[in-house]
């Protein structure tokens, strides 16, 4: 009889386990999930450990606050510290396919117009709205607190950012900067500091 009675009792505690379970599950999915305050961009900007590579990220933005547009068209950029030369590899997604865009340096501060800026490399994004542009640019300076950004290169009229279509364009996460090592007029072009 204790037998029955034990089977028993633990077939009632399994069923009432099981009821539970089947029960709290609808409640458990229908709490709303918190808004996440991660931002992506933050970690991966910068540089990589205390290596000469460094990381960009470019984001869409809305000009009407300059606040990174959730779900926007994005690229990040590979780019070395320092050296004779600043090597790069920029990958953007989310773009317009077939259209014609140019990854620049704009400097700043900007006083005249049109705005001067120096095109590194131009491609065309492909089916998928992707581009990829790799190279080596030799800028013959040091870049400080220096904006990179992918523009149309339609807005883009002889060595000027001419146009203004900031919808269409990805701007800079973070500012960087670049030693140029064949540059030494401030002593800086020597290497990392």
């Amino acid at each position: 009889m204790k037998a029955i009675l034990n089977k028993k009792a633990f077939s009632i505690f399994v069923a009432t386990i099981f009821l539970i379970s089947v029960l709290a599950v609808p409640v458990v999915l229908a709490v709303p999930k918190p808004v996440s305050k991660y931002n992506p961009y933050a970690k991966g900007n910068g540089q990589a450990g205390k290596s000469n590579i460094a990381y960009l990220y470019l984001v869409e933005k809305n000009p009407a606050d300059w606040t990174i547009v959730p779900d926007g068209a994005w690229g990040k950029m590979k780019y070395n510290l320092a050296g004779p030369t600043f090597d790069y590899v920029f990958n953007g997604h989310g773009l317009d396919m077939g259209m014609s865009y140019s990854l620049i340096y704009y400097p700043e501060p900007q006083n005249m117009w049109p705005w001067p800026m120096i095109v590194i490399a131009s491609g065309l994004a492909d089916s998928d709205g992707n581009i990829h542009l790799a190279g080596s640019y030799d800028f013959e300076q040091d870049l400080t607190d220096a904006k990179i950004w992918l523009v149309l290169s339609d807005d883009i009229v002889g060595g000027s950012l001419s146009g203004w279509s900031p919808t269409e364009y990805l701007f800079e996460y973070d500012l960087i900067n670049y030693d140029d090592m064949d540059v030494s007029d401030d002593g800086v072009g020597d290497g990392l500091d």
